[in-house]
């Protein structure tokens, strides 16, 4: 009897798998994914630029940096000497700006706050050279608002009193023909300073091209760093008040 057909039917004379080869198949290759140290490395260097940048403009809107070029300023700074600008102290808002973009507010005057306060008689401020916005200058400031400012004799007089200016080491003040401090008293405009350098026969100041407006000064002359001879904080004397 032959055997074959029943084993077949019964399944006996199935091919094994041994009996027939295997073809591998290239199955794609998958990335592995970020683990979780790498992403967390990843997030704490972005969060770190981040607070990095906001430090720098935080900082940048406070204090900037400054060279001196000329000798104005002689012979209290130095051309060539850097400093540090201290723009925080003179920061200001004006509160009708947002109302002016209302209609019909246009006109509406400005209403400056200073939160920390205004320019001082004596302080040595970097400002907007009125003539050429480009350029800062650094000057000091002699009278403020409203005052009235005199030079006679090389000595400068603020509402008729002699100002007391030991920074000039001797140096006197003068005022050339042209100038509008030649032609008599001069009354500072309201929202201006009378700035002057302190080597009064070698500075370009209130003098020559009248008074300096408030919204030009960037800020307060701080602390020189460079050169290390005179490193230090730049001082500024105190005055008592006018009457």
């Amino acid at each position: 009897m032959d055997e074959t057909p029943l084993r077949r039917r019964l399944g006996l004379d199935r091919p094994s798998i041994a009996d027939h080869p295997v073809e591998a198949v290239d199955t794609p290759a998958v990335a592995p994914s970020p683990t979780p140290a790498v992403r967390s490395i990843v997030r704490e260097m972005l969060e770190t630029a981040i607070f990095i940048l906001l430090v720098f403009l935080i900082v940048r809107g406070a204090i900037q940096n400054f060279k001196i070029e000329g000798q104005s300023m002689e012979p209290n700074l130095h051309s060539g000497q850097y400093i540090l600008v201290n723009k925080l102290i003179f920061f200001h808002v004006d509160l009708n700006a947002p109302l002016r973009l209302l209609p019909g507010n246009a006109d509406l005057p400005p209403r400056v706050v200073y939160p920390f306060r205004t320019p001082r008689r004596g302080d040595v401020v970097v400002f907007e050279y009125p003539r050429d916005m480009s350029k800062d200058y650094i000057k000091r400031v002699i009278a403020l608002p409203g005052e009235t400012v005199e030079i006679r004799d090389g000595r400068v007089y603020i509402n008729g009193i002699l100002l007391d200016e030991p920074y000039l080491q001797g140096i006197t003040t003068v005022c050339r023909f042209e100038d509008p401090c030649a032609r008599g008293p001069v009354v500072v405009d309201p929202g201006t300073v009378f700035v002057m350098g302190d080597n009064r026969a070698n500075s370009s100041d209130s003098r020559e091209w009248d008074d300096l407006p408030l919204d030009r000064i960037i800020g307060q002359a701080w602390i020189s760093y460079w050169p290390r001879e005179h490193w230090g904080v730049i001082p500024s004397p105190t005055y008592a008040a006018l009457p």
